[in-house]
């Protein structure tokens, strides 16, 4: 059976590939931060990245780790995801990194392509950028999954974006969501299924892997909020301010046909 190394183990997104993994045929190991549970790998150092995949030998990586906010979110993102690309090269393992969405401004009128121009307009987006750079030059032959907001819908843990959607609608946070920053939600299993197809694939280079809908944040928190039986009277809308990405649907057509995994957009999720 094939070995798959997952970064980022007990996050949102490495949950759902770790569980996922055995049923699509992969022995998986998972690597935290600091984590009981999982193999203990700071993604800032280099010799530590090099020591773990050298010892769990894997047919392929999966690189999930992020930080989203901090001062040490460039090391984390864009160092860390070198050190990953460097070792999974000299390793020979597939690489499959987890970008997103946030590295485009955001600023035409069509679902965004994988040789559109990137320019990031947030901090974080830019530490995704950098981390797209750093991946490349370490390893060309590397996959950079580009995907969007990340969901669990009815029956599933709530996501952060979720999770904040709700507490809005219960009035324990004051929380505007914008009306123009257009984004494509995506289901985590769906794109962890994804995420287990592609590594057993070959090809590189950027590849966008979003829901099939472009929502709104405010129209994402409705639809939250509308399936949860909550009041979507409560959730206040506003324009996004000019440091914000706006129109960053996704064009996912070349994944989907690359994958058996069906990108479901966010209204069919919630649907029920």
């Amino acid at each position: 059976m094939p070995r798959l190394l997952v970064t980022g183990a007990p996050g949102f997104l490495g949950r759902a590939v770790v569980a996922a993994g055995p049923a699509a045929g992969w022995e998986m190991v998972g690597t935290a931060l600091t984590h009981p549970d999982w193999v203990a790998l700071d993604v800032r150092d280099a010799a530590a990245v090099v020591g773990v995949v050298d010892a769990v030998a894997p047919d392929a990586i999966i690189h999930t780790a992020y930080r989203q906010h901090g001062e040490e979110a460039m090391a984390v993102n864009a160092a860390g995801a070198g050190h990953i690309a460097a070792a999974a090269r000299t390793a020979g393992a597939r690489l499959v990194h987890v970008s997103s969405d946030a590295i485009f401004a955001g600023d035409g009128d069509r679902a965004l392509r994988e040789g559109d121009i990137v320019r990031p307009v947030t901090a974080y987006g830019a530490t995704k950028a950098a981390a797209e750079v750093a991946v490349e030059a370490a390893n060309p032959a590397a996959l950079m999954v580009r995907t969007s907001l990340l969901i669990g819908g009815p029956g599933h843990a709530p996501s952060p974006h979720e999770a904040l959607a709700l507490a809005a609608a219960r009035g324990e946070e004051q929380v505007t969501f914008f009306t123009d920053e257009i984004r494509s939600a995506i289901q985590v299993d769906d794109l962890a299924a994804a995420l287990l197809e592609l590594a057993a694939q070959d090809g590189g280079g950027p590849l966008h892997v979003g829901g099939a809908d472009g929502l709104s944040r405010l129209e994402l928190a409705q639809l939250v909020v509308g399936a949860a039986g909550l009041d979507v009277g409560m959730l206040r809308g506003a324009a996004a301010p000019a440091d914000r990405p706006r129109h960053c649907p996704l064009d996912s057509g070349l994944a989907q046909t690359r994958l058996r995994t069906r990108l479901r957009g966010a209204r069919e999720i919630y649907a029920g």
